[in-house]
């Protein structure tokens, strides 16, 4: 299985970013992988389809808020909080605060 593609840090926009934390299913992966290194998808699926857990991944990963690591038939996800810091300061803080 080959790994997904994910963009590149300097290719992240303001926009894409927001796209991906406008869904509340997505903003709540968000919020819970920046408590976390990474977790599996399994552990971010709840009691949600994994049809639509996809297409939030998908997005996630599109709009470079998450790495998918895969390992094995296991698809592990983190927080590329380095990367959003770097290009919009201070908006994942606010994001994560509680």
């Amino acid at each position: 299985m080959p790994d997904y593609d994910h963009p590149a840090s300097d290719d992240l926009t303001l926009l894409g970013v927001l796209r991906g934390l406008a869904d509340p299913i997505r903003l709540e992966i968000v919020q819970h992988l920046g408590k976390v290194p990474e977790a599996s998808c399994a552990a971010l699926l709840g009691d949600r389809p994994r049809s639509s857990m996809s297409h939030h991944f998908q997005v996630l990963r599109d709009s470079g808020l998450l790495h998918t690591r895969i390992q094995g038939v296991q698809h592990f996800n983190s927080l590329r909080k380095e990367d959003l810091d770097r290009r919009f300061p201070g908006l994942m803080d606010a994001v994560l605060a509680e």
